[in-house]
């Protein structure tokens, strides 16, 4: 079947963050239940959450969750266009999985003209091996200014010959308005494409809510493709990008049991790959607490947690001028135990030097010398998946305790603590550095806390006891995707939407 045949819907939004991600993952998993060839595609997306793909690239993790949702491999072409910010103004751009350039806002609105080739590229060899294609816009197609180079929206499709739905989030209010006046905005042309819309996040009986249709219908000509109720189960798969930490409910939950477990993690501004702690909040038994700039860490804590950044060197400044590397130090001195992952493992070691501005601007920053090692940004990007094992005793861990999870960093780390190396992974590569009394471990596995064995050992330590019955972290995942497959099959017209994807051929 050519590319331009294949049946395919686009899911824009009328604004940041109102569910496309979510919605287009269960649609993945409602179209896939159906027998269908099911693949995601996000022409655009920014954000520093990002995963390697079975190809080797990487893309963001919300189009490798609904590659999950469909049950295929992920593919740097299901997110050929990836922008990871290092500053307010500038970001890495990652092309078809591999780093092309960083570039400031305006830079990049001049280049991304000349990327809807390869976004087009990418497009025909993921509807090249699909009955379906379900693509995610980026932020909203109202932001006519930027019209004329879009790629994410409207631009692209426009190119693909796509139809359009639109999501609204009543949630945040207004919905009304942002649905008829992201209409009246558009040109006529790209509302040709513009077939139908869905409301998110309904809370409440929704029969209040039908005069509504009607009064969108008279300002649009625009049906309703359904109303989704609130699902609660959001907090339970990954989220696409910072925005998650933001919300009040992600990580808040008051663990249970005398022996529960505190561990604290500091909100970096360049946060990546902030799953990590999505594992450990599955736990019963365990509360995680995020610190939000301007706040102190806790005396009370068991562990504290350095995330991944996409700037470390910017990123362990501010935790300096928030005063929480005191704080963690203090912690350290009470017997507390420390880990630090990626850019966080990179913030433990004596120093982080930039001498080539890869990560923004050039020059070096002593660390929280917590491990004796030093970090020096360059080289290539590693980009890989990977399974090994834990393999020096730490505490109640034992040896050879399996694990899996993929690294994604740039930079080499040097120094004595390297010697106590507690990770083989894949061929023989040996990860992570430890402190001469075990408190304090990094490394560079994303994912660790992913594999239940690692996870269950580790709290284990920190609890000073073995527990039954740990969370089994990925069978969750897969659980609440078909939930949220059910919650979407109950509140869309599923019927209508693939319907409306076969128009296109």
């Amino acid at each position: 079947m050519s590319s331009r045949a294949t049946p395919a819907l686009m899911v824009q939004g009328t604004g940041s963050d109102v569910g496309k991600s979510l919605l287009v993952a269960g649609l993945c998993r409602a179209f896939a239940r159906r027998g269908l060839r099911v693949r995601p595609f996000k022409p655009q997306n920014m954000s520093n959450n990002a995963a390697v793909t079975d190809d080797g690239g990487e893309i963001g993790r919300a189009q490798a969750l609904q590659a999950r949702a469909c049950g295929v491999p992920t593919s740097v072409h299901m997110n050929p266009v990836l922008l990871k910010p290092q500053s307010d103004i500038g970001a890495q751009v990652v092309v078809q999985g591999k780093v092309l350039t960083s570039a400031m806002a305006r830079d990049y609105y001049r280049l991304k003209r000349d990327l809807l080739p390869r976004v087009i590229e990418s497009f025909d060899q993921i509807a090249a091996d699909a009955d379906l294609v379900l693509v995610e816009g980026a932020g909203s197609p109202a932001e006519v200014n930027l019209r004329a180079a879009d790629i994410a929206n409207m631009g692209f499709a426009e190119a693909a010959e796509i139809p359009v739905i639109l999501v609204g989030d009543i949630d945040r209010g207004g919905v009304i308005a942002s649905i008829v006046g992201t209409h009246v905005l558009l040109s006529e042309s790209d509302r040709n494409w513009l077939r139908g819309y869905i409301i998110n996040k309904f809370r409440g009986d929704v029969s209040l809510f039908e005069p509504a249709l009607q009064i969108i219908r008279d300002h649009t000509g625009l049906e309703s493709y359904g109303i989704v109720t609130y699902w609660p189960g959001a907090h339970r798969l990954p989220a696409e990008d910072g925005v998650a930490l933001e919300k009040a409910g992600r990580y808040v939950r008051a663990a249970t049991g005398e022996d529960s477990i505190r561990i604290a993690v500091p909100h970096l501004p360049r946060i990546a790959n902030f799953d990590d702690l999505d594992p450990l909040a599955a736990e019963p038994d365990v509360e995680l607490l995020i610190i939000k700039p301007g706040e102190i860490f806790p005396a009370d804590i068991d562990l504290v947690l350095l995330p991944g950044s996409k700037s470390t060197l910017a990123d362990l400044r501010f935790l300096k001028e928030q005063g929480w590397d005191i704080d963690i130090l203090a912690h350290h001195r009470r017997g507390g135990h420390v880990i630090g992952i990626c850019g966080g493992y990179q913030m433990l070691g004596r120093a982080v030097h930039d001498p080539n501005g890869v990560e923004g601007a050039a020059g070096s920053e002593p660390g929280l010398a917590l491990l004796d090692v030093e970090t020096t940004m360059g080289g290539d990007k590693t980009l890989r998946q990977t399974t090994g094992s834990a393999t020096t005793s730490v505490g109640a861990m034992g040896v050879d305790i399996a694990v899996n999870g993929y690294e994604i960093h740039m930079g080499e780390t040097t120094g004595p603590d390297r010697q106590r190396s507690w990770l083989v992974l894949g061929q023989g590569i040996v990860d992570g550095a430890q402190s001469i009394d075990g408190r304090v471990m990094g490394c560079y596995l994303h994912g660790l806390f992913g594999s239940d064995a690692f996870r269950a050992a580790y709290l284990a330590e920190l609890r000073g006891q073995a527990r039954d019955g740990g969370a089994d972290f990925e069978a969750g995942i897969d659980a609440a995707l078909d939930e949220l497959a059910d919650h979407v099959e109950n509140c869309l017209d599923l019927d209508g939407l693939w319907a409306l994807a076969q128009s296109r051929s």
